[in-house]
Order: C-alpha cells, then structure tokens, then sequence
C-alpha cells in the first residue's frame, strides 16, 4: 500500500475496531520502553545467552530439573570474567549509541584480544533526553560507574560510555506499583 494512504487506513482500521476498544501503538515505542526497562529481547536472546548472563540465574530450579540447569553448572558458564547484561549511556549525553558496537577499556587496542563485550540494543529515550544502550560486557556486575569505550569500527564511532544497571528508568517499580 502507498505510503500517502496510511493515515486513511489507520483512521478506518481505528472506526472498525471501536467497538472492541482497539487501542494504536507503535512497534518502535514498545522497542524504547523495553530498553528503558532493561527487559531482554531478541538481540539479547540469541541462542548464546544464559540466565547468569541475563542476571536471572536465581530463576533457575536447583531443585528439578529446567532446561539450562546443567548447562549452568558448566565450570565455563561460571567465569569470574563472564558476559553480564548492562546499560550504556553516553559520557556526553549528546552522542548518540549505536548497536553492535565492541566494548573495549580506555586506552587499549582496538583488537579481539581486548574485546570486552557488544552492545545489543540501543534507543533514544525520551523520558531522559538522550540515548542508551542494552549490552553484554565481561564482570559487568562489578563494572557499575566505569567508563568504557563503545567503538564501532563499521560506522567509524568510538564513544566513550558510562556502566549502568540495564534499568534505566524505575529500576525498582515504583511507579508500577504506584
């Protein structure tokens, strides 16, 4: 269908769907607040990634068995330098994020061998005014508050982002809970 129709089938789409109280909204929106809230989605779940990664390893019976479970007790699923998920927000919040970018400390080569994990998914967040990123990154539980460098030797971008929890707005549910 030709772009220049969409608002005349959205409109008629909305008539029809009155009666059963249809309700728009947009793919991208959903993308931004699930970012926002640090929930994990399909470039976080892909077929490498673990509960412990995801910071869900508590979820995980000990006591019956899950699919996952004995995986999980592999000595190399239980790293001290293993992949955590985290939130990126750029040191100078004018700068925008970009997926796919390798992380890598300040000052070290831009090589595998320094390879400190990737950024997964990235929005710009109304809500705060600026961009940010979901990613995995090597003892990210440990690395909240440090600064890293998020390079992007594709698109030619090396910027310099800020650890975070993978929440970035109501990380305790307050305003779920009211």
């Amino acid at each position: 269908m030709p772009a220049r129709y969409g608002d005349s089938l959205i409109r008629a789409l909305m008539q029809v769907g009155e009666d059963l109280k249809v309700t728009p909204y947009g793919v991208e929106a959903l993308g931004v607040l699930r970012i926002e809230k640090g929930h994990a989605a399909g470039a976080e779940l892909n077929g490498q990634s673990t509960a412990a990664m995801l910071g869900m390893a508590g979820m995980v019976s000990k006591k019956k068995d899950a699919i996952g479970s004995k995986l999980s007790e592999r000595p190399e699923m239980n790293r001290e330098d293993d992949m955590r998920l985290m939130g990126f927000r750029p040191a100078n919040r004018s700068d925008m994020l970009n997926a796919g970018a390798h992380f890598l400390t300040p000052g070290d080569p831009e090589d595998m061998a320094h390879d400190q994990g990737w950024m997964t998914s990235v929005a710009y967040s109304p809500e705060l005014g600026h961009s940010i990123g979901l990613g995995f990154l090597k003892r990210g539980k440990d690395r909240l508050g440090e600064t890293v460098r998020a390079f992007d030797p594709i698109r030619g971008k090396d910027t310099l982002v800020e650890v975070c929890s993978a929440h970035h707005i109501d990380p305790d549910g307050v305003r779920l809970r009211g």
